[in-house]
């Protein structure tokens, strides 16, 4: 494995010869923006490994994207050798339709120590949750970033990872000829404790995530890439593009359904996404 290779892929050209803040903030937002959220493994009949040689050479050479433990796991060896002290952390990812957390940890983010303060990076959560830069870990404090406002708030040892979204306008010329303003919203999306986790730790959900028939990553096939702006995502057929706070702190969403032809060239054109194998959606109901 080889950094400079890593740092063509994510097209990062600055220094990082002291492994300070700024260097740390620029890495993470390059990594977000090239290194698409997905799993679409699953969906084309690959197995998602857990070893850092293959999570390189899928992510880093064959130019594919990857779900938490991949990314994440990518990115600590990235930082690691890049001299920051790093930590692996588990979470609990909040499901909505359930008000409630799972009993087991299923994601994988980072804690970072530097100069005497702790941050948490996570650059594997996706879709419209995910932060673009590394969040102090300080409790009941607002941390604005473009996509939103995030927080954390800290509880007898646990950390509760929040979002607050804009308002959003939403364009969606298949259903609706007009567009409909959903209302500022508060999202919790996980929890976590400090406990330093070891890779082996994951395993399970791992190979659990990919397989039960009532995981999320089973039921539906997802791909996320943040912009410069924004966000895209592509969720079994149905093609998202938000842009953050076009206007009167408002996000624009587009939804359109793609049909089976558009799908691939869509992979390819907005997420820089060539699959060696045959892709099939899927956007099963979440129980």
């Amino acid at each position: 494995m080889d950094i400079k290779e890593y740092f063509a892929r994510i097209s990062y050209q600055g220094s990082h010869s002291k492994p300070d803040l700024a260097t740390l903030s620029d890495i993470f937002q390059h990594h977000i923006r090239a290194i698409p959220y997905e799993n679409l493994s699953i969906h084309c009949g690959e197995r998602i490994e857990l070893d850092l040689q293959p999570i390189y050479n899928k992510i880093v050479r064959k130019k594919r994207g990857g779900w938490c433990m991949e990314n994440n796991y990518l990115l600590s060896w990235v930082l690691k050798t890049l001299g920051y002290d790093i930590t692996l952390l588990g979470a609990k990812v909040y499901v909505p339709e359930r008000d409630a957390y799972p009993d087991e940890i299923n994601h994988l983010l980072l804690r970072v120590e530097l100069d005497g303060k702790s941050y948490i990076m996570d650059a594997g959560f996706g879709m419209a949750y995910q932060m673009w830069q590394p969040m102090e870990l300080i409790s009941g404090t607002d941390q604005p970033q473009t996509p939103g406002v995030f927080r954390f708030q800290e509880e007898n040892g646990i950390w509760y990872f929040e979002k607050v979204r804009r308002k959003q306008w939403v364009l969606n010329p298949s259903t609706s000829t007009s567009p409909i303003v959903e209302n500022e919203v508060c999202r919790r999306v996980y929890l976590f404790t400090l406990q330093p986790r070891d890779i082996e730790e994951f395993r399970g959900c791992n190979a659990h995530l990919q397989t039960a028939p009532n995981s999320k990553f089973v039921l539906k096939s997802m791909c996320s890439l943040q912009t410069a702006d924004g966000i895209r995502e592509l969720v079994g057929w149905k093609l998202t593009e938000v842009k953050y706070n076009y206007r009167d702190n408002m996000d624009h969403v587009e939804i359109r359904m793609l049909a089976e032809e558009e799908l691939e060239k869509t992979l390819k054109e907005k997420f820089s996404l060539t699959l060696d194998k045959k892709f099939v959606p899927v956007d099963n109901k979440l129980f």
